[in-house]
């Protein structure tokens, strides 16, 4: 009995620390949904009716993000990605997660690499969206990440200069489809939710972390969902992990921007569900 409460505690300590959400059809296989940096579960809505009907979906948000509990964040310990990756890998565990497939977008699609090599007993496969393992070109691997150092130093300073500025100038550039401003005004007001201090330490785990030595020690299926005219993933980016993972496949969708699962939420929920309906 101790034992059976000692593990509801723990379960209910990641809930809330976490803000975890679950929904869709009970006993049938299980979504994980990680999001991206800058942002919170809620920006997988748009996919969720897509998935209710026949997955049992898991929503959470990383500690220091959307409504995760803020007294857990602390800076030193979230500086680099290992503890993200030990948060995911603690919510599977506490929540008796198996046979996972983990959808993580931008940011999270680094600590879904990081966490397939860690623990791949967890995971039947990968959807990584808009994904990169690098943001910084790197000449002597002959890698195009897309950003020099200097450029990601810049983005930084601009950032710990004035994060809502930072935000306005860099949502629309994210989002792209200016067609549908409120598609940019809706990333925009979720970074601007973010406390600032979490959201510098955050951005430097964010666009400084390297998990291209990993790439070839993930052994599960991986879907690469990449998009048309990506500022922070160039198509180039999708081919190099493709290449480097043994069991990646890209799929390259019309729509535009960084934020699929918001601005073209129907064509990427056909593509992850083809790609689960073949697995």
């Amino acid at each position: 009995m101790a034992r059976m409460q000692d593990a509801s505690a723990r379960a209910g300590d990641v809930i809330e620390r976490n803000h975890v959400r679950i929904s869709g059809a009970e006993d049938a296989p299980v979504l994980v949904l990680a999001h991206g940096f800058g942002c919170d579960q809620t920006m997988y809505s748009r996919l969720l009716p897509h998935f209710e009907g026949r997955f049992r979906v898991v929503l959470f948000d990383h500690v220091g993000s959307g409504r995760s509990s803020l007294s857990h964040y602390d800076a030193v310990k979230y500086s680099t990605l290992d503890q993200y990756v030990d948060d995911l890998l603690e919510l599977c565990d506490a929540l008796h997660l198996t046979d996972v497939t983990l959808i993580a977008h931008s940011f999270s699609a680094m600590l879904a690499i990081a966490a397939a090599v860690k623990s791949p007993e967890i995971f039947r496969d990968l959807v990584l969206l808009a994904p990169t393992p690098s943001y910084i070109d790197d000449a002597d691997a002959d890698y195009e990440g897309g950003f020099s150092r200097a450029d990601i130093d810049g983005l930084m300073e601009s950032l710990d200069d004035n994060h809502l500025a930072w935000a306005a100038m860099m949502a629309p550039v994210i989002m792209k489809n200016p067609e549908v401003p409120q598609l940019t005004d809706e990333l925009e007001q979720s970074f601007c939710r973010l406390d600032p201090l979490v959201m510098r330490s955050f951005a430097r785990v964010a666009f400084l972390s390297d998990v291209r030595p990993l790439l070839p020690r993930v052994e599960v299926p991986t879907l690469i969902v990449q998009c048309t005219n990506d500022s922070l993933a160039p198509l180039h980016v999708g081919d190099y992990m493709e290449a480097h993972m043994p069991r990646a496949r890209v799929v390259v969708l019309e729509a535009e921007g960084h934020v699929p699962q918001v601005s073209a939420p129907e064509e990427t929920s056909r593509a992850i569900l083809q790609f689960l309906a073949e697995r």
